[in-house]
């Protein structure tokens, strides 16, 4: 089931208090970007964030879930209702992101 356009508008509201926060379509899911970094993913109505140290903290009960099938385990964030946990959550967790990776330029072709 993909996500819905009022679900993934819903998460990105209760996210607008932060600066830096973009999205991504990606067949019918959805990545979110802090900082041009990939902090989550919404995928099947679920929002699912990168299962860094800080995330652990932030929600110790959590559950770990793939986005789609074959992928990594993400954490689940059930609590999307509360702007400030979400705004938290997302500020907490942002040292630890992975930086984005370097795009490779394709090598000029020659005539």
């Amino acid at each position: 089931m993909a996500t819905s356009k009022e679900f993934i508008n819903y998460i990105l509201d209760q996210l607008s208090d932060l600066e830096g926060i973009t999205c991504r379509s990606m067949m019918g899911e959805y990545i979110i970007y802090y900082k041009e970094r990939i902090a989550a993913y919404v995928c099947d109505e679920r929002l699912l964030v990168k299962p860094v140290e800080a995330a652990k903290k932030y929600i110790p009960d959590g559950t770990f879930e793939p986005p789609y099938e074959g992928a990594k385990d993400m954490l689940l964030v059930e609590d999307v209702d509360s702007r400030e946990y979400l705004t938290g959550l997302f500020e907490a967790i942002y040292e630890e992101l992975p930086l984005p990776k370097k795009k490779v330029k394709k090598a000029e072709k020659k005539s």
